[in-house]
């Protein structure tokens, strides 16, 4: 608990520059343009009435390697949800290798620095962010989940029977 606490209070100068993340229940605003490394494009607008799931993740993390199989299966098994994996990982190529070693097929982008911060300033991964229709952070959920919780999210998100 103590390494924690000295941990925090060590990157507390350095979170007030990555800005301000919504407050849960807030809408998340300024969407930037979304390049994801299959070459498509989510536009800002492309956001609205369809609820998320967006886990922040790297390719050298074990942990997100179990989580991000679990976040493969609810892309698959809940077509209603948009899923998007944001790969801190600086190298392009590299994540796409990893994708397709994995077999995973949710869409995937770089941070670059414009993602995360406008979700949590907490720097945990595998970090799993819930937004509603309306573009409201609902949880922002760090570590690892068991894949029933994990699949447990659609029910969260979706309506019943959707």
């Amino acid at each position: 608990m103590r390494r924690r606490l000295l941990l925090a209070g060590a990157l507390a100068p350095v979170l007030p520059a990555l800005g301000t993340p919504p407050a849960t229940d807030q809408p998340v605003v300024d969407w930037p343009a979304i390049a994801l490394l299959d070459g498509r494009v989510w536009s800002p607008a492309s956001w609205r009435q369809q609820p998320a799931v967006v886990v922040v993740w790297a390719t050298y993390c074990g942990f997100c390697r179990r989580h991000n199989a679990h976040i493969d299966r609810l892309h698959r098994d809940a077509p209603g949800l948009r899923v998007l994996g944001v790969a801190l990982d600086g190298d392009a190529e590299a994540v796409r290798r990893y994708m397709a070693q994995q077999g995973h097929g949710f869409a995937v982008a770089l941070d670059q620095g414009q993602l995360r911060q406008r979700l949590t300033s907490r720097r945990s991964i595998p970090m799993t962010c819930l937004l509603d229709r309306q573009g409201r952070l609902r949880q922002a959920i760090p570590g690892e989940m068991a894949e029933a919780d994990v699949l447990g999210l659609a029910r969260q998100l979706l309506p019943a029977g959707a």
